[in-house]
């Protein structure tokens, strides 16, 4: 390791000599020494350093050297992180890392019992591990002194930063982080960790709200050697389970798979050729899951077959080899993944996609595209989240036991998420939750109402960080021992063929069902199908789409494409040979529908989608790459030009008109404070969750511009 000159003599002696001592270490990583300038000069910041890159040291030795020389006592320093697996996977690192300097960790998450927290609230740790709604649960709790329990509050180091700041945890979290510090009554210093943020500057804004410290981005660069990629086309699952039967032999391998579902069939198929194979999803039970990581982890030999959740900070050891069936919806999952090898000295990170079918081979190709260009989404956290502060308001009149009317506003007032809701709309918000029983006012205080503590009250409250309501769930047994989760939906379909599947890797017979228990029994089988869950369809950014039409319209071939990619690729390039004739072409299909060809996104295609429905009165599918005429809104050619021109020559698209699509009798469930919200606002809402203007318009003006181009050149 290399050490910047001076920064390891910042630190405290008793750090200093444990470093060398306590950590044999003989000196820092580059981004460990930045960050002790950064963390030491006060500022909040973002720190930036690819996976197992030193991130959790470069934090929490600086913390800890001024948690020595400044003897903070009490909870002083939060850990937080996005899954309570990762909070379980860092608890022995952390504890490690405080006992450097005599001092304690704990956690504290919903597996944690009540005797321990208990443990914790009389001896309170000097660093606590938590997740964004236990820290909510605290704050509301009757049982926990939060106010004394944080009152010493100096620091919070928030891990994998980037799968908070896109959606509505993060918001809920930059509303706690003010909260939290205005118990503390200080300037909480925050810290966000991430391998892949392709915004850092607007992150580091974003968490620092109201804090009036500096700000800085901590990045040491990318010294590490370029990793190995290689694209293929396998063409269905079993040839990806063949051939990831015969891929490195005697190694260990990661296999990411984008659903719960094909994680069940994959893993199967794997366990059916004798391969030593693994399995962790979200609907497998804890204990499945955590048996799976640890024999994972102890095998030479062996698959682990994995959706999203492994991506994040969870450590299962020296990875081989990462191999993704098909591909990630961005390159910041894509760079999580194959962060989780090339650690170990003169090791190279790698990825190997195996691609099921056309869309997921031009879209693998893609992201490899993007990554070379050095690309990553921006995180983008939104300032306008009305639901979020409706949500905030509640909690507030539950955490005081009645908030103050006119200053619970106090509380959350420089909170980044709120930045772009107006005074009016905060006031309408409040009024209409008053109106609507959700909340009550009276002596100038706001108190849970009726119809609020039906909708909210209790366990109803903290589990509200979903997007969209879960359907019913059935836990599976097998004897006392739970095997997972699957939608009711799936056991109710009277069209499964059998009454066995697969869960957990294994097959099941079903022996017995308990509906009011929610409960299915089963025992080992012989066969079965896969279990369906519900999910969402993959909308993908405008970069990516654009991305996937530089690929159809170029003629090179990436080195890390296989031949059968190759020619797979080539086949795409030539039946999609139109893309490269105009730039944002109409074609007509045989069967009798239209396409658009935008590569705008589908967030922006479905402004524009919604609009050209209401022009021509027929249906108006969005895509990710292409908006569909069918109907009457396919019969002219001529007259989706005119179409498009006549939107193309409006005022640039806002808000606004996105939400005036929105059908009142048929509005999308986002979040469960919709009825929070009054219509306008609730519409807006949806609109910004479901669409994106600013790519409608990037695509509009991209059309005109070809349009006049077209009329230039006399075609």
């Amino acid at each position: 390791m290399t050490t910047r000159p001076n920064a390891i003599d910042r630190l405290s002696p008793a750090v200093r000599y444990q470093i060398a001592n306590g950590l044999g270490w003989s000196g820092l990583r580059p981004v460990q020494s930045l960050s002790i300038e950064a963390i030491l000069d006060g500022a909040n910041c973002v720190v930036l350093a690819p996976t197992a890159g030193g991130k959790t040291e470069a934090a929490f030795l600086p913390l800890l050297s001024k948690m020595d020389v400044e003897d903070w006592r009490g909870v002083s320093v939060l850990y937080v992180a996005p899954i309570r697996a990762l909070l379980n996977n860092q608890e022995a690192r952390l504890s490690q890392l405080t006992g450097l300097i005599g001092r304690r960790a704990g956690k504290w998450h919903g597996d944690v019992k009540e005797p321990a927290r208990k443990r914790l609230i009389d001896d309170p740790p000097d660093l606590l591990a938590i997740t964004p709604e236990s820290l909510e649960a605290m704050l509301l709790s009757t049982r926990t002194p939060a106010r004394r329990f944080l009152a010493h509050l100096r620091a919070v180091v928030i891990d994998e930063v980037h799968a908070f700041a896109g959606d509505d945890r993060g918001a809920h979290l930059v509303a706690l982080l003010e909260r939290i510090s205005r118990i503390a009554e200080a300037d909480v210093q925050r810290i966000g960790l991430s391998a892949t943020v392709g915004d850092p500057e607007t992150i580091v804004s974003w968490l620092s709200g109201s804090s009036l410290r500096p700000q800085r981005i901590v990045d040491p660069g990318s010294a590490r050697k370029p990793p190995e990629l290689a694209l293929d086309f396998v063409g269905t699952l079993d040839n990806a389970a063949l051939l990831i039967d015969r891929l490195y032999p005697g190694t260990r391998r990661l296999v990411f798979v984008d659903s719960r579902r094909r994680v069940e069939e994959l893993g199967h198929r794997l366990s059916q050729k004798g391969v030593d194979v693994y399995l962790s999803h979200s609907s497998l039970a804890l204990s499945q899951r955590t048996a799976a990581e640890k024999a994972f982890e102890e095998g030479a030999n062996c698959v682990i077959v994995a959706t999203s959740a492994l991506e994040l900070g969870i450590d299962v050891g020296d990875l081989d080899h990462v191999i993704q069936i098909d591909a990630p919806s961005s390159v910041s999952s894509f760079l999580q993944r194959m962060g989780r090898t090339g650690r170990r000295a003169g090791a190279t990170a790698n990825c190997t996609f195996l691609a099921t079918d056309d869309d997921a081979l031009l879209r693998a190709a893609a992201i490899i595209d993007l990554f070379r260009s050095g690309y990553v989404e921006p995180a983008g956290p939104s300032a306008w989240s009305p639901h979020v502060l409706a949500h905030q308001a509640i909690a507030l009149a539950m955490q005081e036991q009645g908030s103050a009317s006119h200053s619970w506003w106090n509380w959350i007032e420089g909170c980044a998420a709120f930045r772009d809701v107006s005074t009016s709309e905060r006031e309408a918000i409040v009024r209409h939750m008053v109106d609507n029983d959700i909340l009550v006012e009276a002596d100038a205080r706001l108190a849970l109402g009726a119809r609020g503590e039906k909708l909210y009250g209790a366990r109803n409250f903290l589990e509200l960080y979903a997007v969209f309501s879960t359907p019913r769930v059935l836990r599976v047994m097998h004897g006392q021992t739970e095997v997972g989760v699957v939608d009711a939906s799936f056991l109710q379909d009277k069209e499964r063929q059998s009454p066995n599947f697969v869960l957990a890797g294994r097959p099941w017979r079903i022996a017995g069902i308990d509906w009011k228990g929610g409960t299915c029994s089963v025992e080992p089988g012989e066969a079965g199908g896969y279990p369906r869950w519900f999910g969402q369809p993959v909308s993908l950014d405008r970069s990516l789409c654009q991305a996937m039409r530089r690929v159809l319209c170029g003629s090179k071939s990436d080195p890390s494409w296989s031949k059968r990619a190759a020619a797979a690729l080539g086949a795409q390039r030539e039946s999609h040979s139109f893309t490269q004739d105009a730039a944002l072409p109409l074609e007509e299909g045989p069967d009798g529908r239209c396409r658009w060809w935008t590569f705008g996104g589908g967030a922006g295609n479905r402004v524009l989608a919604g609009l050209l429905e209401q022009e021509f009165g027929a249906r108006v599918s969005p895509g990710n790459t292409f908006i569909t005429f069918a109907d009457g809104a396919a019969e002219s050619i001529v007259a989706l030009r005119q179409a498009i021109d006549a939107l193309a020559s409006r005022s640039p698209l806002g808000w606004a008109d996105a939400a005036r699509l929105i059908d009142p009798g048929q509005r999308a469930r986002i979040s469960k404070f919709q009825p929070c919200l009054p219509p306008e606002i609730e519409h807006g809402l949806i609109a910004r969750e479901t669409m994106n203007v600013d790519d409608a318009n990037t695509t509009l003006a991209e059309w005109k511009r070809s349009s006049t181009q077209d009329d230039a050149g006399g075609r």
